[in-house]
């Protein structure tokens, strides 16, 4: 009988849950792990796990709530909490290292609860693919940055800002959705478009009049990238929050 795990997502704004339902092992947690990194990729407040459907047949799956726990910590800096395990998963993520990267809750209430506990500031704003879009972007990180005390940080965030709406403004047309979080040390910056195309940093001709808008985010940022986000992408850069 073939294994096989669904996941079912449910936005709870701000908070995102992902339900579980069916046998995770080595052989299903790919499954399992896409879906988790597509949710982090909306960018939501927090994301809960529940497990009170899933059947842990090989304890060496759970590592993929650890490794989306550390993917997320990083990028985009989204808290993750599980909850309600089955007992025998309880005690297989307890004596795992799993519980020492991500929390475990005993029902998704308070799972809830825990994860907006932890959820970093965030501002975000819808944009349209217009002339003034980098002009309002660079308005969105002054007032963060206002917000949350960043003085230093607002000429390098409005740099890199207004070049990732100005890429999505010229290449992608689309409305776009902005993102600006701060999980000290750092300051997160993202925009969301509807064009699946990734991007990466060019090496234009020295003699070209453009084409250097993503070196310009590569040298100011600690680092960024590029991911898949529901019908398009998400482009993203994380910059000192000193």
């Amino acid at each position: 009988m073939p294994r096989r795990i669904t996941c079912e997502v449910q936005d709870r704004s701000p908070v995102t849950v992902v339900r579980l339902h069916g046998g995770l092992d080595l052989g299903t947690m790919r499954t399992v792990h896409t879906a988790l990194d597509d949710c982090l990729a909306s960018q939501p407040d927090a994301l809960v796990v529940d497990l009170t459907d899933v059947t842990v047949r090989d304890p060496l799956a759970l590592s993929v709530f650890a490794a989306t726990a550390r993917r997320a910590a990083g990028w985009p800096a989204v808290p993750v909490v599980l909850c309600a395990p089955p007992p025998e998963a309880a005690t297989w993520l307890a004596q795992s290292t799993a519980c020492r990267v991500v929390p475990v809750r005993r029902d998704c209430d308070e799972a809830t609860r825990a994860a907006n506990a932890a959820a970093a500031p965030r501002l975000r704003a819808r944009l349209e693919p217009v002339a003034g879009a980098c002009r309002r972007a660079r308005e969105l990180v002054t007032d963060a940055c206002g917000r949350w005390n960043l003085p230093e940080a607002v000429g390098p965030a409005s740099l890199v800002l207004s070049e990732l709406v100005g890429n999505v403004v010229r290449h992608a047309g689309t409305p776009m959705r902005v993102t600006l979080t701060l999980r000290r040390p750092y300051l997160h910056v993202a925009v969301t478009d509807g064009d699946r195309t990734l991007v990466r940093a060019g090496c234009p001709d020295g003699r070209a009049e453009g084409g250097r808008g993503l070196m310009l985010v590569r040298e100011l940022a600690q680092v960024w990238g590029s991911s898949p986000a529901g019908d398009g992408k998400v482009v993203w850069a994380i910059l000192p929050a000193n």
